[in-house]
């Protein structure tokens, strides 16, 4: 799970980013599905807006619903950088905003978050937009299927990210073989070389070594 959370922050961060700094870019990303017991997990809603130079109301409502349960229940409503007041729930004290001044980014934060905070959340957005004759009103709504585990499990990217590593560790070890292997044949055969043209020399009779010798021009 390391590798996968690694990989959605960091789309998350980018996500951000696009929403907060450039504003006439705006990428939706999916939320991670998966949290560990006693962590802070965000849940992660992008409502881009199509036309942003229009000034819009936007009120941002969480719902929660349980694993066999037809009824969502509200856990929480975002307004214009207010939060109302909502009724006690299994969640009062533990969520917290963490979307973006813009309300393109309309994600909560659960922290301490439990195995019974497994089920589904949906994120509904209510844009109202105002034009100079009427009123428009959009509603988006986001799923997310959460299931939360006492520990993190290792995943099947972080499994082929060992495996490929061993396999390069293997690979270079078995080069550095090879290439140690031909450069002592190498220096070997430069060795023997050299011993049997001293031995071919050792090997002239005397009288032919000063034969061998070369003349002076006077």
């Amino acid at each position: 799970m390391a590798a996968l959370t690694k990989v959605a922050g960091a789309s998350t961060l980018l996500a951000v980013l696009w929403v907060g700094v450039c504003s006439a870019v705006c990428v939706e990303v999916p939320s991670e599905t998966e949290a560990v017991q006693g962590s802070r997990m965000k849940l992660l809603c992008i409502s881009c807006m199509k036309r942003e130079e229009v000034s819009a109301n936007t009120v941002v409502e969480w719902f929660y619903r349980t694993e066999g349960e037809e009824v969502d229940d509200l856990i929480y409503i975002y307004e214009n950088e207010k939060q109302p007041i909502l009724p006690p729930t299994r969640f009062s004290g533990r969520l917290m905003w963490n979307g973006s001044k813009d309300m393109q980014d309309v994600s909560i934060s659960v922290h301490n978050i439990s195995l019974n905070d497994s089920g589904t959340y949906t994120c509904k957005v209510n844009r109202t937009f105002d034009f100079d004759i009427h009123h428009h009103t959009v509603i988006t709504s986001t799923m997310i299927h959460l299931t939360v585990v006492k520990e993190a499990g290792e995943d099947f990217t972080s499994v082929i990210s060992e495996i490929m590593m061993y396999i390069l560790l293997v690979f270079l070890t078995l080069w550095l073989l090879i290439e140690m292997v031909y450069c002592y044949r190498k220096v070997s055969k430069a060795e023997e070389a050299t011993q049997e043209n001293a031995t071919d020399y050792l090997a002239i009779p005397s009288e032919n070594k000063e034969n061998c010798a070369v003349p002076v021009e006077e």
